[in-house]
């Protein structure tokens, strides 16, 4: 063998090792083809987007842009699509490739939300890194059928004396609480969320289109009282996108309704409808969609009534969680019975309006008795504040009319003074200052005392004082006494009895007390202690 032939030997072998393996290579690889839509960006305007080349995207489809906008398929006509656009859209511009995602608008969902301050799109705002998440939900849901669902029948303590009394809701009810602006709407579902401290009830706060400022605070609120520990606040700012705004109360929908179907209770506030409609009418006249009544497209009631309905009561089969709703509205002075209060007011269980009128006489909550409603939390109510609120609703109302016949100058008789007497003390009991709930025993022994007439001889700047010494002396009652007066076991003809006797007790020493002359200083200090 020649020298050139022995060494062209290993060299062959080499490249013939070398084209088997690729052979082999060859022969093992298998295609990974991913099929991937893209349209094309035609215009852009205010919070929407025109596109064109997607054939095949679905209604309500969740689109992705340049830069990790998204936008969901709202209008799909035959050569274009109008998608409502999920962000800041300043950098996007005609020309640009747009994505499908393959599936519709979603949330993130789970016990890893609690205590986070996120976005419409799971996003977080509290500066606390990632969130975590077990799954992730449709921000459209069907809500539960009517045989999944069972009757309200355990209540939803607020810690607010006028509400729990007069106006009481259960869990799985849908209260509207609505009133002009600035008249404590957000205070009162503040307070609800910070009752619910102990009572195994989670809550999810959603704030649609408020201020930076007034979201903030409420967030302070809520984390300076323990209360952020066991919510989820969800925010579409003012000044984001109206997209935003749109989909914010339906992603904390399905965020609640996790914890629903998960057998808890849940307590959802939409902070408020109002803005949430304005900001629908906007997307949809930019969609060119027909106007309707002041503008609002027509299937402005449907948008509300689809998201309302999933607040229910599942029955045992199914978990047995409940989903209590308490959606606000803002009203311009006091108007009622314009567009959008009507629609609510017809599609809830009840409302809560509030007076701005009382707002301005310093009676907090504003609560108008008179108008507001619960129509499903009364089966719910506790016995015991059955036994007691029905004289003292009656009683408030007919004080309301007689003061309002007295201003007229009218002479009035003892009978008629001792009423408008006993009805301001009423007033004055169901006042209540911000985050300061009551208790379930101190708020029966309250109205006992009202029911009785014990608060009638205390003068109305001493009634703050009184209330204290009332609850006080309701909080030393025998446990056994406050464990069931806490469960709402009924009441007693001892029961009633022994509350009113240490009601009366707490009110006779603190007038007692007044008489002595070094004792004003004390009531006074008394009285502005939190």
């Amino acid at each position: 063998m020649s020298t050139e032939a022995a060494a062209s030997t290993p060299l062959r072998r080499v490249v013939e090792g070398a084209f088997a393996a690729i052979d082999q290579r060859l022969h093992a690889f298998k295609t990974q083809l991913a099929p991937r839509e893209v349209g094309t960006i035609v215009s852009v305007s205010t919070g929407i987007a025109q596109i064109q080349g997607l054939l095949h995207v679905g209604f309500e489809e969740r689109l992705l842009f340049p830069g990790g906008l998204s936008g969901i398929a709202f209008n799909l006509d035959a050569d274009s699509v109008d998608v409502v656009l999920l962000g800041d859209y300043g950098h996007l511009h005609a020309g640009q490739e747009v994505q499908r995602s393959g599936r519709v608008m979603d949330v993130a969902v789970g016990d890893g939300l609690l205590g986070r301050v996120i976005d419409p799109l799971g996003r977080p705002l509290d500066g606390l890194g990632p969130v975590a998440s077990e799954r992730r939900l449709p921000i459209e849901r069907p809500a539960a059928a009517i045989m999944d669902r069972a009757p309200v029948t355990e209540p939803l303590q607020t810690g607010l004396k006028v509400i729990d009394a007069l106006i009481p809701i259960g869990r799985g009810q849908r209260e509207l609480i609505l009133g002009d602006r600035q008249t404590g709407k957000t205070a009162i579902a503040i307070d609800a969320i910070f009752n619910q401290r102990g009572h195994n009830v989670l809550c999810v706060y959603c704030a649609i289109g408020q201020r930076a400022s007034a979201v903030a605070k409420a967030v302070a609120n809520l984390r300076d009282q323990g209360a952020l520990s066991y919510s989820v606040v969800v925010v579409a700012a003012g000044d984001e996108a109206p997209g935003l705004a749109y989909i914010a109360p339906y992603a904390a929908t399905s965020i609640a309704e996790h914890f629903m179907e998960s057998g808890r209770d849940v307590l959802i506030v939409y902070d408020d409808l109002t803005h949430h409609a304005r900001a629908y009418r906007e997307l949809s006249l930019l969609l060119r969609r027909p106007p309707g009544r002041e503008a609002f497209p027509g299937d402005i009631f449907y948008i509300h009534s689809r998201m309302l309905e999933r607040a229910t009561h599942l029955n045992e089969a199914l978990g047995g969680g409940s989903m209590t709703a308490l959606p606000i509205i803002e009203t311009e002075a006091q108007n009622i019975s314009a567009y959008i209060p009507t629609n609510l007011i017809s599609i809830t269980d009840g409302q809560i309006v509030l007076s701005p009128s009382l707002f301005e006489l310093g009676v907090l909550p504003a609560v108008d008795v008179g108008q507001s409603v619960s129509r499903v939390g009364g089966k719910a109510q506790r016995a015991a504040y059955r036994a007691v609120a029905g004289d003292l609703k009656l009683a408030y109302a007919q004080f309301e009319e007689l003061e309002t016949f007295a201003r007229f100058g009218a002479r009035l008789d003892d009978d008629t003074r001792q009423r408008i007497d006993h009805g301001k003390r009423i007033r004055a009991c169901l006042g209540q200052a911000e985050l300061a709930p009551v208790s379930v025993s101190a708020q029966i022994a309250i109205l006992l005392a009202l029911n009785a007439a014990l608060f009638d001889p205390v003068p109305l700047d001493r009634m703050t004082a009184a209330q204290r010494a009332v609850e006080q002396a309701a909080n030393d009652l025998p446990a056994e006494l406050g464990q069931r007066l806490n469960e709402g076991a009924p009441l007693t003809d001892a029961d009633r009895a022994q509350v009113t006797a240490v009601a009366d007790q707490a009110i006779t020493a603190l007038l007692a007390a007044a008489t002595g002359p070094e004792t004003d200083s004390g009531i006074a200090a008394t009285q502005e202690t939190p």
